[in-house]
């Protein structure tokens, strides 16, 4: 039988781009979906993690085991610290937002981009590439950019409005070895990215469940 995998989702415009990745990827697996759609605003109120925070990452993780789940990959890029506590928690695989990607990116060249859309995932995914280079004994150069404006347009029906502005602050990031599109709902705007020699555009959809397949493939 195929393997089980849960999504655990933040916001509901993450649904739609990673089922689309699964759809063309791996359409074989058994994918469930599940949102909590209140922890942007309690991380956002509580101004960081707090353990009740990680205590219910701890719950949706253990949920999904306990439903049968062979593998959870966490779509809500805020949340690293908690993510981590919810891993040590449960005997199934479980996968960080970004982490496929920012090995995918750091596999390219030092020199990389960061472009999100919700301003509190910056230094959750700023310490894990961080440390994820110091690792490889990658001297790292991180450019990062917030377009907070195109999370509301896609939130209020405006795709393609959020589409446009993403491609602008791409171009105002420049060149680079990678530029990376930090939440799961910016994966639809990375085809109107206007292509810039020698830099590749990775979103973490792609990058996760690609990592996921292949762990599979590999048992």
């Amino acid at each position: 039988m195929s393997p089980r995998i849960a999504l655990i989702h933040a916001m509901p415009v993450a649904i739609e781009p990673v089922a689309q990745v699964f759809h063309e990827l791996w359409p074989g697996a058994r994918v469930t979906h599940l949102l909590d759609d209140s922890l942007p605003a309690d991380l956002t109120a509580a101004g960081g993690i707090t353990p009740g925070i990680i205590e219910r990452f701890v719950a949706l993780a253990r949920y999904c085991e306990g439903c049968g789940a062979d593998a959870i990959l966490f779509t809500c890029s805020a949340f690293g610290v908690a993510i981590e506590a919810a891993k040590q928690a449960v005997r199934v695989p479980v996968l960080k937002p970004n982490e496929a990607m920012l090995d995918e990116a750091l596999a390219v060249g030092s020199d990389v981009a960061l472009l999100v859309t919700f301003e509190p995932s910056i230094p959750s995914l700023r310490k894990e590439l961080e440390e994820l280079a110091s690792s490889r004994g990658i001297r790292l150069q991180l450019k990062t950019r917030t377009v907070p404006a195109a999370i509301a347009a896609l939130t209020q029906g405006r795709a393609a409005e959020h589409d446009q502005l993403i491609a602008t602050a791409a171009v105002e990031l420049g060149r680079c070895d990678a530029l990376m599109l930090g939440q799961f709902s910016m994966a639809r705007a990375a085809a109107g990215i206007a292509p810039v020699s020698g830099r590749r555009v990775l979103t973490s959809p792609h990058s996760a469940v690609a990592r996921l397949k292949q762990m599979f493939a590999d048992r």
